[in-house]
């Protein structure tokens, strides 16, 4: 049993051969994979591939990079979204100062709002951060004193200092396949030590695919080389650290623990 906890299953890429796609990563043991909303435009795409498919949810939210297009989606939006049966987290949301493709402050606010809806949903959060792990930690420690939540720092590329700190935080932590990389070396040092109750792992497809497949679009499937390299690195057996990352993965996205795999409401 393995679960991709972070995947894009409607974009370039992907949706061309989507059907097989997913066939391809249930014939890998991928048993579900979350589709993750990154703007407003393909809420309803997103939602949809969930509706049509068991094994797929879908979450909301409006990534960094979209922060300036989308001024207009605040915190009760996304709890009205939110609602749906088939939508179990919030985001993917956070800070990316790498790229800078929205104004620093309208992602900061952006952030915000996005956790008040975690908190207020009780739907876990989805973290993107990158060159922006100060801030990030800031906003993250600053909501947390205002009331609890629940999260996960996504594809995670950090330092091990900000692990740790997200870790106290209470959030788990999703490994993609950057770590197969081998220009990856910290990142390895940091995922050879996490706990593994607090571990995750993804794909981010159709990103970032993990060695043996570098080139080519990522897809769900490869969710298992992943997990094979993260097991030798870490010393464990491939079929414990599948068991522990899905269990993990339904601890935190516990809403989809009340429905059947089938057709909805168990």
């Amino acid at each position: 049993m393995l679960i991709d906890s972070h995947c894009h299953l409607n974009y370039k890429g992907l949706i061309e051969d989507q059907h097989n796609v997913l066939e391809r990563a249930r014939a890998a043991g991928v048993d579900l994979m979350l589709n993750i909303a990154t703007r407003e435009s393909e809420w309803d795409d997103v939602l949809g591939t969930a509706l049509r498919e068991p094994d797929v949810w879908a979450t909301v939210g409006i990534h960094p990079h979209e922060a300036d297009e989308h001024p207009h989606i605040d915190t009760a939006k996304l709890i009205d979204r939110a609602a749906h049966p088939r939508v179990v987290g919030i985001g993917e949301t956070g800070l990316d100062y790498y790229y800078d493709h929205s104004d620093r402050d309208r992602q900061r606010r952006s952030f915000r709002s996005h956790i008040a809806a975690a908190r207020e949903t009780g739907l876990p959060l989805i973290v993107h951060t990158r060159d922006a792990e100060e801030d990030t930690l800031a906003i993250l420690r600053d909501e947390m004193g205002q009331g609890a939540y629940s999260g996960v720092i996504h594809c995670f590329t950090a330092s091990g200092a900000f692990a740790d700190a997200a870790l106290d935080l209470g959030l788990y932590i999703s490994i993609s396949g950057i770590v197969t990389f081998k220009s990856a070396k910290d990142l390895q040092e940091t995922a050879a030590r996490l706990p593994l109750d607090r571990l995750l792992i993804e794909t981010d497809s159709p990103f970032l695919a993990p060695v043996p497949h570098r080139g080519k679009p990522c897809e769900p499937a490869y969710v298992a080389d992943t997990a094979r390299f993260l097991a030798i690195l870490r010393g464990e057996d491939v079929e414990q650290l599948a068991q522990a990352t899905s269990d993990n993965f339904r601890a935190l996205f516990s809403k989809i623990n009340g429905f059947s795999k089938i057709d909805g409401p168990a």
